[in-house]
């Protein structure tokens, strides 16, 4: 039997079916109580009792209807809540003539929910996106026509034309030609895949290629796409609701509360005393100073680019212990990018991207955009090409500077000279894919593309076990041997890979049983298990709609180390809603025992809670201000020098191509050309890479210091800084050696070699080692 998608449930049916209430309510309690107050004042400043009794005792009266709501809410999901205790302070200040201490309450009570449901206000799980990514209709072919038909018709064995750019509408097999696809709505992987023909397509991908046929497998009900929208609402549904941080602290406090009220009564037989210990008891601390300490993280947050839905998701967010990670676009940029360019003899790299990106520039392949945004990176004057075609699958071929030229995938029978089979060996030892350039028919050099980790993915998941995270963990639908060397680079605790979204769910349900778990993800194939962990965090800045949907917290900057604050905030702030809890309910306790002793009436009771309030609040206030975990703020002037050295290492790549390509082809007995080329390389290392290490020296170093003094960082740079400068010093001296002699020793080609391959090695080290520890910029 199929499942039939079911219409999604709005928020406000979740928020009714739930007993939350709406913040019209609530707006409207907080203005009532306000006005009630205020007015009885002010009567009772122009000495008139009656009056300011009946406005207080409307106030009153107005909050008890909507305290009885939420309590009646709260028993329904299995948990008398903090309302009951005010709930049973209101009518008691009615019942023994205490207005202005029932008035108090009220206010305090709809202050209390208003911050809260502010926060959750912005809650909304629905995933619609979910379903506008699915295509309706589909394009069936009936005899030899092709008929545009509602997807529901579609059904088993019925053949369908899939067109460039379109989604794949339900499971089948490609039929014909080879389909060129984008499956990173499912797998999260970047790089298009081929399916030959008979090979199976799932439904939810995207055709990167050619037009062409599938053989329907399955209806669009039992297809892949629908299977996922069922696992993220299912998943949803079962996630546990989040219990408020002023819940569970009410669970032992409200039965302590009437234990002492009662046994006022019954010593004293007096109900004022009851009532008064009532209102002393009214917890306060919790109605407003934890909502106060929360919403302030909240608002920490969302200036730091987190949007968090709602109080509770921070509380579990602070005390969450088991982070799960997607691979793709969460600890990777999800897009392909230039890693090394391979030149063949007879060129040089920066030759081999230029011509290469000058063939790419009119190719809607996102390898080929890769291409073309690394030759503009790095100032590559490019060529206009000529006379270009484009095959799927396999390139594109061209005519450039009067040369004809291909980009793309090398022919199985094309001729591989000793420097392309090392190509191929890098590439494999690197987990890069290779795009070949020809030129006239011959390999003329290739490109490296891979998805490269974050620079900022191992600071942030080294702050995550700083903020108290003990377990990390890696989720993806992409290759074992990627995702292993991610997560051994990264030093995650475990990696799961090649997981469908069923398996991703099995994952987080497994870590669920041990802890409380986050899940981060940034596609469509991420949605099910953000909605199934305890928190789902999406990367919402370049991230699917569907994820940010089904997600509790997202990421509106395309940075991880935004996960990494949002949690420092979530823990700095549930601690300081803890201690403003604790330390009201302790000062309330003590008033309980005096009202009981029969020393407070309520109207003095209710005006020392205010007092215990505003202790409260203002140590709540707290989390508005950063802690001394969260980052610093950079100055203007240290921002503009990041990102000056940062380019600048993009642009200095291009010339460690270049070192450690000269290392591969320095031969035994160096000729006259060869001294040449080293000539030229080490005239680049003086003018541009020492004098980049010397400016970051000067410069960028002691304006870090000012925001952040610490030492090791500048004493390993400049002991790096050190290195580099001293071989570069020896490949001169080896350098001027053959100018002055016979030529080179075999023993000094050896070291000169060996030079090369270690200042590469050092300078993209220490290159990586600045990017890793630099502060973030905005």
């Amino acid at each position: 039997m199929h499942h039939r998608l079911r219409p999604i449930p709005t928020e406000a049916v979740r928020r009714a079916a739930a007993g939350i209430p709406q913040p019209r309510l609530e707006q409207a309690l907080l203005s009532v109580t306000a006005a009630a107050l205020t007015a009885g004042g002010a009567a009772w400043l122009t000495d008139a009792p009656a009056a300011a009794d009946l406005c207080w005792a409307l106030g009153t009266l107005a909050a008890i209807p909507p305290a009885l709501a939420w309590v009646l809410g709260a028993l329904r999901r299995g948990h008398a809540g903090v309302d009951l205790i005010a709930v049973l302070a209101l009518a008691g200040t009615l019942a023994v003539r205490e207005y202005l201490a029932g008035a108090l309450i009220a206010l305090m009570l709809a202050s209390g929910r208003t911050l809260e449901t502010g926060a959750q206000r912005r809650a909304s799980h629905d995933l619609r996106s979910l379903l506008e990514h699915a295509p309706r209709s589909a394009r069936r072919r009936s005899g030899e026509d092709v008929v545009l038909v509602p997807l529901d018709e579609i059904a088993v064995d019925d053949v369908l034309v899939v067109g460039p750019g379109e989604v794949v509408p339900v499971d089948g097999r490609v039929l014909g030609a080879t389909a060129v696809l984008d499956e990173s709505v499912l797998t999260g992987e970047p790089m298009a895949v081929e399916r030959a023909a008979g090979r199976p397509v799932r439904s939810g991908v995207v055709n990167a290629g050619h037009a062409f046929d599938l053989r329907a497998d399955a209806t669009a009900q039992a297809s892949t796409y629908a299977g996922i929208v069922r696992l993220a609402r299912e998943a949803e549904a079962e996630s546990a609701p989040v219990v408020r941080l002023a819940d569970r602290y009410a669970a032992w406090f409200l039965p302590l509360t009437l234990a002492v009220a009662g046994l006022a009564w019954l010593v004293s037989g007096s109900t004022v005393r009851a009532v008064a210990v009532l209102v002393v008891a009214t917890p306060c601390p919790l109605l407003l100073a934890a909502p106060v300490a929360v919403v302030s993280g909240l608002s920490r947050a969302s200036r730091s680019g987190v949007v968090i839905r709602g109080g509770g998701v921070l509380e579990v967010l602070g005390r969450a212990r088991t982070v799960l990670l997607d691979k793709t676009g969460t600890l990777t940029g999800g897009h392909p990018q230039v890693v090394d360019v391979i030149a063949a003899p007879a060129r040089t790299p920066e030759d081999v991207l230029r011509l290469a990106a000058s063939l790419d520039q009119y190719s809607p392949h996102v390898l080929a955009h890769a291409v073309v945004d690394a030759a503009r990176e790095r100032g590559l004057r490019l060529s206009p090409p000529a006379d270009v075609a484009e095959e799927p699958g396999r390139g594109a071929t061209g005519i450039v500077e009067g040369r004809r030229m291909a980009v793309g995938r090398l022919a199985a029978d094309a001729d591989r000279p000793e420097w392309v089979r090392a190509a191929e060996n890098r590439a494999l030892l690197d987990g890069s894919a290779l795009v070949w350039l020809t030129v006239d028919g011959r390999p003329a050099g290739a490109v490296g593309l891979r998805d490269p980790l974050r620079r900022d993915a191992a600071r942030t998941l080294r702050r995550l076990r700083g903020a108290g995270v003990q377990r990390l963990v890696l989720l993806t639908g992409d290759r074992s041997e990627p995702a292993r060397e991610a997560a051994a680079a990264l030093g995650l605790d475990a990696v799961h890979a090649e997981l469908t979204p069923e398996g991703k769910i099995t994952a987080v349900r497994a870590e669920r049983a041990h802890a409380l778990t986050v899940m981060v993800g940034d596609g469509v194939n991420d949605a099910p298990a953000l909605a199934a962990a305890d928190v789902g965090v999406a990367m919402g800045a370049r991230g699917s709609t569907a994820s940010s949907e089904a997600a509790d917290i997202v990421l509106t900057a395309d940075r991880v180390d935004r996960l990494a604050d949002a949690v420092t905030i979530a823990v700095r702030a549930r601690r300081i809603a803890v201690q403003s809890a604790l330390g009201g309910m302790g000062m309330s306790l003590a008033a309980m025992a005096a009202a009981a002793a029969g020393l407070l009436a309520p109207a003095a009771g209710a005006l020392l809670q205010e007092g215990i309030d505003v202790a409260v609040i203002l140590n709540a206030l707290r989390s508005l201000r950063p802690g001394r975990a969260e980052r610093s703020p950079l100055s203007p002037s240290a921002e503009a020098l990041i990102r000056r050295s940062a380019a600048e290492h993009e642009k200095l790549n291009a010339l460690l191509d270049a070192v450690r390509d000269t290392a591969d082809r320095i031969p035994a007995e160096p000729g006259e050309r060869h001294l040449r080329e080293l000539r030229e390389l080490h005239q680049a290392l003086v003018e541009r890479l020492l004098p980049h290490e010397r400016a970051e020296e000067r410069e960028l170093y002691p304006e870090l210091a000012r925001t952040s003094p610490d030492s090791a960082l500048v004493a390993a740079s400049s002991c790096a800084r050190t290195e580099i400068e001293r071989i570069v010093r020896r490949i001169g001296a080896h350098i001027e050696l053959a100018d002055s002699g016979p030529g080179m020793t075999s023993a000094q080609v050896d070291d000169l070699r060996a030079c090369l391959y270690g200042l590469d090695a050092i300078v993209r080290l220490h290159f990586a080692q600045e990017e890793e520890t630099w502060p973030s910029t905005s």
